[in-house]
């Protein structure tokens, strides 16, 4: 082997990432001792860009296509290099892939109870759970901010962050959003978009879009369940009259079929009068109920001395007024 064929084996002419994992937000080509060529081609596949970084300093930015390394595509590192040996010369530079796709199916969810001031139960602990999905929408803020000079990146290396941003913002968004505590449950929707609009702001600072925010679960202090159970059940037996006649019904009936025999017999009579008697006294107290009460006071009238009801405008014997 020549000396020509040495130098060649020491020089890179194809640059490309093919990504195998579903979670690896930046890798930095492997080089592997070996220099980049000058006219060597670099392939950015979708959902994929190139950086080229020059001894520290971001130069080039490449998206989705393919390049061939010239003075022409690098006009930054072409102004940061002083090419002594021409322009087909190699040169060392990095060369960092950021993945732009969405990374989806990531749990958040509150460690601690969310404070919500409620106007009809005042102070409420809430605790919530749901999904998120992010992606890189700004790959230079990214390196510079968060990735560094690692030479390769995964989700778990800013979910953690992520996760508590969005979940300390959250408590601001459910309470600036004004839906009561007993109606969030039917509201899920529209407070995960209210949610998503707060809070994409707060990471758009490590170059990151929030793209979706899902709340699937709210919990709800166990006092104010039992407050919602209580209204749903009077919502339910709706006419308290009728639902008193039909459980004394339910309640004769069952006690009737539990006997047996002759005796069964007589106790199904008996407990088909009491239930009669129970219906009659239900319906007459419901009649009590909506008529008005009658008064049965009397007094005498001034005039002639008669009995006269209480409630009389005129004496019924000589006619005086009351």
């Amino acid at each position: 082997m020549g000396i020509l064929d040495i130098f060649k084996s020491q020089l890179i002419d194809v640059i490309e990432w093919k990504d195998s994992s579903a979670n690896t937000m930046v890798y930095r080509y492997d080089r592997g001792g070996k220099e980049i060529m000058m006219g060597a081609q670099l392939t950015v596949r979708e959902s994929q860009v190139a950086v080229m970084v020059n001894e520290g300093q971001i130069a080039d930015v490449f998206t989705p296509g393919r390049y061939e390394l010239s003075t022409q595509n690098m006009p930054i590192m072409t102004a940061l290099q002083s090419w002594k040996f021409g322009f087909n010369s190699p040169f060392k530079a990095e060369v960092y892939f950021i993945n732009t796709k969405q990374f989806l199916d990531l749990k958040w969810g509150t460690a601690n109870p969310v404070m919500m001031r409620d106007a009809e139960f005042g102070m409420v602990r809430l605790r919530a759970h749901g999904i998120y999905s992010f992606r890189v929408a700004d790959p230079v803020v990214f390196l510079k901010e968060v990735f560094g000079t690692s030479a390769y990146m995964t989700v778990d290396g800013v979910e953690g962050q992520v996760k508590r941003t969005l979940v300390s913002g959250l408590s601001d968004a459910i309470a600036q959003s004004k839906i009561p505590a007993l109606d969030l449950a039917a509201n899920y929707d529209e407070l995960s978009q209210y949610a998503l609009k707060m809070l994409a702001p707060r990471i758009e600072n490590l170059g990151l879009k929030l793209e979706s925010f899902v709340i699937e679960n709210i919990s709800l202090p166990q006092e104010v369940e039992e407050a919602m159970d209580r209204r749903t059940s009077m919502g339910v037996v709706g006419d308290l009259n009728k639902y008193t006649q039909f459980q004394a019904a339910e309640s004769m009936r069952e006690a009737a079929n539990n006997q047996g025999g002759t005796a069964g017999m007589g106790a199904g009579m008996g407990a088909g009068m009491m239930m009669a008697q129970t219906m009659q006294m239900a319906g007459h107290m419901s009649q009590q109920s909506a008529a008005p009460a009658v008064s049965g006071e009397t007094k005498f009238c001034p005039e002639c001395g008669q009995k006269i009801p209480r409630t009389a405008k005129f004496c019924p014997e000589c006619g005086k007024k009351q």
